[in-house]
């Protein structure tokens, strides 16, 4: 749970590049206990999401924009390669329910619902997850998540669903959800491979 809690800290702006904490204020802003986030810590650190300073604290990597690219291009390779998996192991009920609630949705970000903004960046981070572990690779699933915590870390603002934003990304979703419902490969993976291509160019300060 502790593990849990600092990874949403780091997912959603709560810890950024280049801040500093100590254990306590990590058990204060994740309402863990201390030993819990003790325990969590090392494999925080394995995973490169957090540096112990000496005498300091702990540390949030800074991270730069070569760090970007190289994440989205393993995420692209990964991703692209989940599709024909999602075909297979995905439930057509599930797939089914990701586009009746993307349908749905719609009418709310017409009004500015920030709460249906965060429920869609929730899902997107969901759907991508499910993908790759339809692999059935778990080494290639946490890589996958790892990864994408940390280019999270360097894009907050920039990546962040918003209901300024939210149709386009609702639109792109529909893109390759309703391929993947139908089994449509190749147009699956298009779509998905335009999705992510556009996260990179919001990621790297670029516009749409």
């Amino acid at each position: 749970m502790a593990y849990d809690s600092i990874e949403d800290l780091l997912n959603n702006g709560g810890l950024k590049p280049g801040d500093v904490v100590s254990q306590r204020e990590l058990m204060e802003k994740t309402g863990a206990t201390l030993g819990a986030v003790r325990e969590a810590i090392p494999r925080l650190e394995a995973e490169g999401l957090l540096i112990t300073l000496p005498k300091r604290g702990l540390m949030v990597p800074s991270l730069d924009i070569t760090f970007v690219r190289d994440a989205y291009q393993m995420r692209t390779m990964i991703e692209m390669t989940s599709v024909p998996f999602a075909i297979k192991h995905i439930s057509k009920s599930v797939i089914a329910g990701w586009i009746d609630w993307h349908n749905s949705a719609i009418d709310h970000l017409d009004r500015g619902d920030e709460e249906v903004a965060q429920r869609l960046q929730r899902l997107d981070w969901d759907i991508h997850l499910q993908m790759v572990s339809a692999i059935g690779n778990a080494l290639i699933t946490n890589v996958y998540r790892v990864t994408s915590i940390k280019t999270r870390m360097v894009g907050q603002s920039r990546i962040r669903v918003t209901p300024a934003n939210a149709s386009r990304v609702i639109g792109e979703h529909l893109a390759f959800l309703n391929p993947l419902y139908a089994g449509d490969e190749v147009e699956a993976t298009k779509a998905l491979c335009q999705h992510i291509d556009n996260s990179l160019t919001l990621a790297l300060g670029g516009t749409l």
